[in-house]
């Protein structure tokens, strides 16, 4: 039988059906030097659906200066721009916020951001993180890593399993992330991963036209639907 996985809506959230396929993560090491924009537009162009910007450690003024051009981009391509542990400067520009266990309140951000914006919440490898999240007003939840990841290497390693489990009992869009790189992301899709969350495989490229090129690869394993026996 085959398996659709079809993101639900809710009052509280924009309509989930852009909540599907590759999500670009940005990472201030590989995307320096004048890298950021050429190649967060690469990935737009190449199909992403979302885009965080992850920056720990700039100055507050580049940060800003910095999601304000990524937010144009994504208006241009019809992607969502998600801000990485920073509620407030989500606010300020318009833009979503994806928050760690440890990053802040899902509740709080909610208040903040108001009821359409999208709320990310890093869940790890377990069930309860992302019940709560929901509960708390999260529009997806992330699961990972799934693979040894350099982003974050320590973390549990999540099964597809998980994701299946997720599925089956949670009413929101699943992320996957940690690890993930072309070749290995089919079985976590099938798994009901609705989103794909990339840095190194998607960034640590040569040049923009090898983003647009690793990004279409990973939005093209949207295209195939392939069933679960």
């Amino acid at each position: 039988m085959c398996h659709a996985v079809c993101p639900s809506t809710s009052a509280t959230d924009k309509p989930m059906a852009r909540l599907r396929g590759l999500y670009a993560i940005t990472d201030s090491h590989l995307l320096a030097d004048g890298r950021l924009l050429p190649f967060a537009r690469a990935a737009l162009q190449g199909g992403a659906k979302l885009l965080q910007y992850r920056d720990k450690s700039s100055p507050a003024a580049q940060r800003l200066r910095e999601a304000e051009a990524l937010q144009n981009l994504c208006l241009q391509y019809g992607a969502e721009l998600i801000i990485n542990d920073d509620a407030e400067l989500a606010a300020r520009i318009g833009a979503g916020v994806h928050l760690g266990q440890e990053d802040g309140s899902v509740s709080a951000a909610r208040a903040l951001l108001g009821p359409h914006a999208i709320i990310g919440a890093t869940c790890h490898a377990r069930l309860e993180l992302a019940s709560n999240a929901i509960a708390d007003g999260a529009s997806y939840v992330a699961f990972g890593r799934f693979f040894p990841s350099q982003t974050k290497p320590g973390d549990v390693l999540a099964t597809p399993q998980l994701l299946s489990q997720a599925r089956a009992q949670l009413d929101v869009p699943l992320a996957a992330i940690g690890g993930i790189s072309a070749q290995n992301a089919a079985p976590l899709i099938r798994h009901g991963a609705d989103l794909l969350a990339v840095i190194h495989a998607l960034f640590a490229a040569p040049d923009a036209a090898e983003v647009e090129r690793r990004a279409r690869a990973f939005s093209e394993l949207f295209n195939y639907k392939e069933c679960l026996l």
